[in-house]
């Protein structure tokens, strides 16, 4: 099948019964490169199985196809008699896995097949759009929706030219009926956006994946993005490595004020200069100069401020706020979007879509949505709950394709998320309300606060403090955004005038150290891809997923780093191919990716400027590497070999991570690898308390005794000792607590400094 046809052959070819097949069984020899992984995952997985019971379109009805069943359920109920609507379970169509699969000598022409286990699914669909008055393709609102509404109509022998496509923002009744009163014809912009991504990455990965077998290890592969993605996560590993701390001293003075007390910091000299000690002596110096010293208030100031809220999500911000809040990791917090966005069955209400379409860079909301928000504000919270204009937020992407959806918001703003966990739970549930509040505190009025800040002069030192009372709620009423970074902390004060003389209480010099970048979570780096512009919303949450399913990063305490097999591509990379791991580079081929979907710029020669440079390099990296091999370091661990008593390093296999003897080939001693907590088992007080996966993957702890002793629990152990018996305390949300029968101790989680 080629990809584009003449609409005239198209039709000619609809009307001719369809040609028999050969019998002949064809085989074919895969090589390595043909089974080398594409770079960014697309339509890649086995085809799920129809569970749904099947639709058959009634001979001169309007046959509407979807993506899943879970959406076509819920359109099926708005759209009603005349209608039959059926879903093509995804892409029905993708590049070969076991070939190239594109003509690179006749303009990068991509062969589409249709994807194992669908055949049957495109007979099906064949069959119903044939007895079909009319067809409509009504997949999602994006890149990949109007690809797979592309290959539909390429199948089908439906004329790409035609009002055959609709889409829907928010699957409602409202909605849905909006998208069929608007049918437009397939937006090949869009489609070759979508198509030129395909392409570039499937070169990448069929081109570059055997270069990495034969450099670093058998079984790798390479990604466009995946690339950039683990050299951000190595760069910042290299950063925590080479950082060197900075001692500092901070040096407190607890003032009383009447009955009330509080903390300044030392800030600066008499002449304003700027103190921070960096070390002991110059503390106790200071400490030393202040002695019989008087505290003087020198100086207040009092303000008024006020805090606006975040907008309504997009995407990315959605995972963030999901991984902050909620503990999601992107694919999670997208399933649950997309479930919230396809429809769900609630009570009173019927089948229907909670969200709008959560695929989104655009921060705009709808005059409608802004006006139903009011409305609930008003009712629930009272007038002066309402922000008295309307908000807009500039969205950073400037491109009109980007800005084509609203933000994410609940579909029906006065649906509560009390009223809608009566019919839905769990991550659904979590999400709605999540989202659902901060659209709804997006159209609150600001929070208003009264500032002071003072400064107490002491001998030839000033001190300062600062403090805010709120007056007035407003949006932090509902609710009020997670961060990452620890926010600067603001003492409460008591009442101050200038020329107060203070009571000092303690005056206190603590030592600190400068602390190194953390490391990604998640959330961070969905932050940072979208900051840098790498990737677009659809691509963060597989852009994770793949980096950690290749070995090259792994989650340590919900943090990524390296693996020792990810840092050694990526230094192979960035020493062969520094373009293709080149934040810039990516950024700009992104923005070359928008300028297709916009109209502005040919999708093949996108590909070709990319794909010159890229072969020239690939072949320079082979005569770089002629005779050269890459060695990946054992992970040491601190085993010991059963068989010959030499140290087990941590190796990976086919079936995952395994400890194996540093003395092989001579040893050929292995064991598995368990990871320990540090505790103890609380029932038999002699066995490690290990760290496991369940059948499912879920991490959960047990002794390391078993079967002897069958202790588990999904509860994590902690280093901190139960004060009563001595036991080891184990987690569990904000508390710490002692396993051991009988004890019953507990206590709330220590607070970081």
């Amino acid at each position: 099948e080629t990809p584009a046809k003449k609409t005239a052959a198209k039709k000619t070819a609809a009307k001719k019964p369809a040609a028999k097949k050969a019998t002949t069984k064809k085989t074919t020899t895969k090589t390595k490169a043909a089974k080398a992984e594409d770079g960014e995952s697309a339509a890649k997985k086995p085809a799920a199985k129809r569970t749904t019971k099947k639709t058959e379109a009634k001979p001169g009805t309007k046959l509407v196809i979807v993506e899943s069943p879970a959406k076509a359920k819920t359109i099926g109920k708005y759209l009603g008699r005349g209608y039959t609507v059926t879903a093509s379970m995804g892409h029905i169509r993708d590049l070969p896995a076991s070939t190239l699969g594109i003509d690179v000598e006749h303009g990068y022409t991509p062969k589409y097949i249709t994807i194992k286990g669908k055949t049957a699914l495109v007979k099906d669909l064949k069959a119903e759009a044939k007895k079909a008055q009319t067809v409509y393709l009504a997949t999602d609102p994006d890149r990949e929706g109007e690809a797979i509404s592309w290959h539909l109509a390429n199948i089908l022998g439906l004329d790409p030219h035609e009002p055959n496509r609709v889409t829907f923002d928010e699957i409602t009744k409202k909605g849905v009926k909006e998208g069929m009163s608007h049918p437009r014809a397939i937006d090949e912009d869009l489609f070759n956006a979508q198509q030129a991504r395909r392409v570039l990455d499937r070169l990448v990965g069929y081109k570059l994946s055997p270069f990495l077998w034969r450099k670093v290890r058998r079984g790798l592969s390479a990604g466009r993005v995946q690339s950039v993605a683990v050299r951000l996560i190595d760069d910042r590993e290299k950063e925590i490595e080479n950082f060197k701390p900075d001692e500092y001293w901070n040096v407190d003075a607890t003032l009383g004020a009447g009955h009330k007390s509080f903390v300044a910091r030392l800030a600066t000299d008499a002449n304003g200069k700027k103190l921070l000690p960096k070390s002991e002596t110059e503390a106790r110096a200071i400490e030393k100069g202040l002695e019989g010293a008087s505290y003087v208030v020198s100086e207040l100031k009092r303000g008024k401020r006020a805090k606006q809220p975040t907008p309504a999500f997009i995407t990315s911000t959605l995972q963030q706020e999901a991984s902050r809040r909620l503990g999601f990791t992107a694919t999670r917090t997208m399933r649950a979007a997309q479930t919230l966005y396809e429809g769900v069955d609630i009570a009173g209400h019927g089948t229907m879509g909670l969200i709008t379409y959560m695929r989104t860079d655009s921060l705009r909301i709808s005059d409608e949505a802004v006006a139903a928000a009011k409305e609930y504000i008003a009712g629930a919270y009272g007038e002066a709950y309402i922000c008295p204009y309307k908000r807009t937020w500039k969205t950073k992407s400037a491109t009109a394709a980007q800005d084509a959806h609203e933000a994410i918001r609940p579909s029906v703003p006065g649906l509560t998320p009390d009223e809608v966990d009566k019919s839905i739970s769990g991550d659904t549930a979590k999400l709605y309300r999540m989202i659902w509040s901060r659209f709804m505190a997006s159209q609150m009025a600001d929070c208003q606060q009264d500032t002071v800040s003072v400064t107490v002069s002491a001998a030839d030192y000033h001190f300062k403090a600062s403090g805010y009372t709120v007056t007035f709620d407003g949006f932090t009423a509902l609710y009020e955004e997670a961060t990452d970074e620890k926010e600067k902390k603001e003492t409460s004060l008591p009442p101050l005038e200038e020329g107060q003389v203070l009571k000092l209480r303690e005056l206190k010099s603590e030592q600190k150290f400068t602390q190194p970048p953390a490391r990604y979570t998640e959330a961070t780096l969905i932050k940072a891809l979208e900051e840098n512009g790498i990737g677009r919303p659809s691509t963060y949450a597989p852009i994770i997923t793949t980096i950690i399913d290749r070995g090259y990063v792994e989650r340590d305490q919900k943090k990524l780093k390296p693996t020792l097999l990810g840092r050694a591509v990526d230094g192979l990379m960035l020493e062969q191919f520094p373009h293709i791991v080149d934040v810039d580079f990516s950024a700009q081929m992104e923005k070359n990716l928008d300028k297709v979907e916009s109209g502005k710029a040919d999708w093949r020669k996108t590909v070709d400027d990319f794909y010159q440079g890229f072969e020239a390099s690939l072949e320079q990296a082979e005569k770089n590497m002629e005779g050269k091999k890459v060695k990946v370091p054992d992970e040491p661990s601190s085993e010991v070999c059963d068989l010959c008593g030499r140290p087990m390093v941590i190796k990976v296999g086919k079936y995952g991570k395994f400890l194996a003897c540093s003395g092989f080939p001579e040893c050929r001693g292995t064991k598995r690898l368990v990871k320990d907590t540090g505790g103890i088992c609380p029932k038999c007080g002699k066995g490690r308390m290990l760290e496991r996966k369940s059948a499912k993957g879920r991490i959960y702890y047990g002794c390391e005794r078993y079967p002897d002793c069958d202790f588990m629990t999904w509860d994590m152990p902690v280093a901190t000792k139960c004060e009563k018996c001595g036991s080891t305390l184990f987690r569990k949300g904000s508390k710490l607590y002692c396993a051991k029968e009988g004890c019953g101790f507990e206590m709330p989680v220590p607070k970081k400094d």
